[in-house]
């Protein structure tokens, strides 16, 4: 009797990236990424602490308590992790080139999805190297129920050619673009900021580990 040789095959990676100040972090965040990471079984999905942010202002706090704030977040809650690359880079935090460094460590075949709200996408044609991003990664737009302007005509084009309908359906290592409902939680880091400054509560707007950092480091205070 001759043995068979049965060769394993190993499913490609799934890597999910969201970017962001996370100033601070909070829930709306946390809900949102942990929901995709369900809905798409990711293997993993890196919250990028951005450093420099090129299109909005710098962030409140400094990189160090950012990064904390989010590793205190995500500390023990799979697949949630940290990539901190964008914080040692003394350059504006480029979105496409944290794809590059990142596709050049991950297998050929691994899919890269770039989670973006729907502001953040309508506002691509603006980032640097914009048009390059699809070779790197697919685009999961975090589209709320109550979001409902038009994306800009530079957009037009790419979202016919390139969008599907089903998320779970995207193919390959990049190169499209799908939409995915998100439950909508009216929370935003400008609130939480707002309301720390007058010296009000922020509890259950970000996770208890995240309260105690801010409270111990005295963070957002009016002082500060």
């Amino acid at each position: 009797m001759t043995k068979t040789a049965v060769t394993a095959t190993t499913a490609p990676k799934r890597i999910g990236i969201l970017g962001g100040t996370f100033d601070p972090v909070h829930i709306g965040h946390l809900r949102g990424a942990l929901e995709v990471a369900d809905a798409l079984g990711l293997d993993e999905l890196r919250l990028t602490p951005s450093a420099r942010p090129p299109h909005r202002e710098m962030p409140r706090v400094s990189a160090q308590d950012r990064l904390a704030m989010v590793e205190c977040a995500v500390a023990g809650v799979a697949p949630l992790v940290v990539d901190a690359r964008e914080l040692l880079r003394d350059k504006p935090s480029y979105s496409i080139d944290t794809l590059e460094l990142m596709r050049a460590e991950l297998a050929a075949d691994a899919q890269v999805f770039l989670l973006l709200g729907w502001d953040a996408f309508c506002g691509l044609p603006t980032w640097h190297r914009w048009e390059e991003l699809l070779q790197h990664c697919h685009i999961l737009v975090l589209q709320r129920p109550d979001a409902d302007s038009e994306p800009p005509d530079a957009l037009r084009n790419l979202l016919a050619a390139r969008s599907v309908s089903d998320p779970l359906a995207l193919k390959g290592p990049s190169g499209q673009i799908a939409f995915v409902w998100q439950t909508p939680l009216a929370v935003s880091a400008t609130q939480i900021r707002q309301l720390l400054a007058s010296g009000k509560s922020v509890r259950f707007l970000v996770p208890d580990a995240v309260l105690a950092y801010i409270d111990a480091h005295g963070l957002y205070r009016a002082s500060n």
